[in-house]
Parts: structure tokens; sequence; C-alpha cells
């Protein structure tokens, strides 16, 4: 198959993989929703012009010109006017003009027999519960897919094969040629140790992992050890002489160890000159959750630094200066990402879709961390709107005093939109700098 068509079936296979996580995002409100008995009109996916719609019982299902979110409408999303228990049909001020016409988009499918089945009238604890639904259910499809990846296709994992041997000993930041008389035989390539022998036995003792393998070589510097390796079907028996030499510290997290100053740690070590090869080993369920807390992690991370992330996107957008690869990309770069890894025909095709699938993982983690977000007209400021509404009850009961009742967020309209227009120009500026400077997330 060709690369071209490769990178086009990674791009579609993400591309729909969003738009199925986006449909089950806005499920996840619809059916708390339908079950608290609030009259749900419209269920769409996307924005702007309705492609197609088909109504079924007192809702309205379809999908819309512009695949970049969806949305479900509820009625009675803010309350009616306090002043005279309805709807002003005017005010002067624009931010009062702007709640007035809320409410009456919000009120004008009320009909007879909806009165108790409108949003605002619900207990603080069922609105939380409908505006956590999307969110939620992202976390549920990331977690899914996280399971699907972690145990069908495994992680990669340095097996006890060889993959290289290094012909000469090397200083660190040198370099020697292999053909040249300053070439000094590592120990590996002098015992006549090969590409594919897979070490059996090291020093007498079985060998199980590449890890195990790495901390007795890095012990036995100076030693002349035996080493068994199996070679073609046939044992083949040798000895070694690790020697010592200079190494980077690596951490817990599998990185080099730095200084203060930023300058890489190093200690003297054994040294044999081979490298593992590499496979994709199955992980159990237990493994799934860490896994999945650990991306949560990093991508809250990523999220709370968001505005100088994006000033750094947009520096890099418009000079010479590289993109962050561990920055914020827009849905064109994951659909560039998607079709880069499936056009690369040297990696296993397992290896591939598994990497499409932990892509979507986290895609799906980052979308519901980012709708948690306390700001209207993301789900977190509903929660928020929610959570404030519970607390001034709770306190006017406190103090004796009259329910307020619910809290009119349509008075948070002017910050929504202000909001809105900052995330449409954060995706206008992710989406350019994706096109004429992508990330070179594969160096």
């Amino acid at each position: 198959m060709s690369p071209v068509l490769l990178f086009i079936l990674g791009v579609v296979f993400v591309a729909i993989g969003v738009a199925v996580s986006i449909a089950l995002h806005e499920v996840g409100h619809l059916v708390p929703a339908k079950l608290f008995k609030v009259r749900v009109t419209k269920y769409m996916i996307g924005f702007g012009p309705t492609l197609w719609s088909r109504k079924k019982g007192e809702t309205e299902y379809g999908f819309k010109a512009l695949p970049l979110g969806g949305y479900v409408s509820m009625i009675g999303m803010y309350p009616p006017n306090k002043e005279d228990g309805g709807v002003r049909p005017s005010s002067t001020g624009m931010f009062q003009t702007l709640a007035t016409e809320a409410r009456s988009v919000a009120h004008e499918e009320v009909g007879p027999g909806d009165e108790g089945r409108v949003f605002y009238k619900l207990p603080v604890w069922k609105k939380i519960i409908i505006m956590l639904g999307g969110p939620a259910m992202n976390m549920v499809i990331g977690l899914v897919l996280l399971a699907v990846l972690l145990m069908g296709f495994g992680v990669a994992q340095a097996t006890t094969t060889i993959s290289d041997v290094s012909k000469c000993q090397v200083a660190a930041g040198e370099t020697v040629d292999p053909d040249s008389a300053d070439c000094k035989l590592t120990p590996a390539a002098a015992a006549g140790l090969q590409p594919n022998d897979k070490v059996t036995s090291f020093d007498g003792k079985p060998v199980t992992s590449w890890d195990e393998l790495t901390s007795w070589i890095r012990s036995s510097a100076g030693r002349e050890v035996p080493i068994t390796v199996e070679r073609n079907g046939a044992s083949v028996e040798t000895t070694v002489t690790p020697v010592l030499s200079s190494r980077p510290v690596i951490g817990t997290d599998g990185r080099p160890e730095q200084d203060a100053n930023g300058v890489l740690k190093y200690q003297e070590v054994g040294f044999l000159g081979i490298g593992a090869q590499s496979a994709l080993v199955p992980q159990p369920a237990s493994a799934v959750l860490p896994m999945a807390g650990e991306n949560i992690k990093q991508i809250s991370g990523v999220i709370f630094n968001l505005p100088a992330r994006v000033v750094g996107v947009a520096k890099a957008a418009f000079s010479e200066e590289p993109r962050d690869p561990n920055g914020p990309i827009s849905v064109v770069g994951v659909g560039r990402v998607a079709g880069e890894v499936a056009a690369m025909e040297q990696v296993p095709l397992q290896a591939r879709i598994g990497t499409l699938i932990g892509l979507l993982a986290g895609l799906n983690f980052a979308l519901a961390i980012f709708n948690l977000i306390p700001l209207l007209p993301l789900d977190g400021g509903h929660v928020a709107g929610a959570l404030y509404e519970g607390a001034r009850r709770r306190l006017a009961k406190l103090r004796g005093k009259p329910d307020p009742g619910a809290f009119d967020i349509a008075k948070l309209l002017p910050v929504t939109y202000v909001v809105a227009a900052l995330l449409l120009c954060m995706s206008v500026l992710l989406i350019y700098a994706d096109i004429v400077k992508p990330v070179n997330i594969f160096g």
C-alpha cells in the first residue's frame, strides 16, 4: 500500500474517532437529561447549517456543516426574569439585553405541561450530573481505549535479544572511525556477540529481562564473565569482560538525570556494547489506571499552562523558533500526526494501530479535562454555576433568609462570549501553526 494512501487512512481513522468521541460526549449529557425528565429539543453534532436531521419523539437528532463539536439543547436553561416572573421584551444596556435575549430563546419552546421539565428547576446535584456527563463519557472512552492498547497491543519493552553490537569503545561526546587503528573493540565485539543473539545466561544466572541483564553488566566491570546466547536455534557460550565506562545516570522515569545547572550526570559502570531489541508486551489490567493517571497528569499540566504555551506557539508560527513537541496542537495537527504514524511502513502494523489508539485515548482525556475548566461555555462553567447556586441557597437557609432561587447564569453571557471568542482565536492560531510549522514529534 502506498505511503500516501496509508497517510489518508490514518487521518480518516482519527477523524472518525474524533467524531465518535464528540457524539458520545453529547450522549453523556443527553442520557441523564432524559432520565431527569428534562425536555431535550435537539441533539446535534457540529455547528452551522443543518445537513441532515430527523425527529424522534420530542428530540431532533442531526448533523451540521461544521464538525467542530456538538451540543444538546434543553428547555429552560436560564430562569425567567425575577422582577416579573417572565421574560422582559427589551432592556437598555448591552449586557442586560444579552441576558434577556437568552432567556427569551430558552423559554420560547416551553409549552403547556413543560413547566416541571425545565433545566433551571432541577436540584443542583442533577444539574451537575448532566453537565459532568460529557467529560465523564470522554474519560470512559479514554480508559477503554487505553485498556485496549495496553492489554491488547501492549507497550514497547526491551527484550533480551540483541539489536546491535557497538564495534568501538567511544568516550562520551567522541567519535571513532570503526575502520581506523584507533578503534578499540568493545567487550561484546571482542567476544563475537551478534545482532539477533538472545542472551539466556550471564555469569551462570538465567537472564529473564533486559533491566536485570543491564544491572549485572554494570556491576561486573573488569571481571571475566561467562555469557550464553541463543543463535539460530543453537546455544553459544563465550566470555566477556565489561570495561569501566562513564555513562549517563538514568532516573526512575527512564530519562538521563541532570544537575541543578542542567548538566547531565554521569557514573562509572560496566559496559559491554550491546543494545536491546524492543517488542510489544501486553500489560495486565492493573496497569490501566496508573497509566491513565499519568496521562491525565501530563495533559493537565499542558492545559494549566495553556496561555503560556499558546504564546509559545504564536512565537514559533511567526518566527524561526521551533515548535514545542509537548505543546498544544489543533485537530489539523492531530490528523497530520495520525497520517504520519500510519505511513511509517518501517514500523510493524500492530505498533502503528496501537499508536493511533493511544492518540485517540489521549485526545479523549484532553477533551474531558479541558471541558472541566470552570468557564462558560465549557461544561465546567455550568458546573461552577450550579455549585454557586447550591452554596447561595445553603447560605440563605443558614441565615434564615428566603430561598434566592435558581442562579441566573444568563447574566454571565458576556463572559461566555469573550471566552468563546478567545477559544476561536486559539483554534485558528493552532490550525495556522500546524500548517506552516507543524510539530515534529518523531524528530
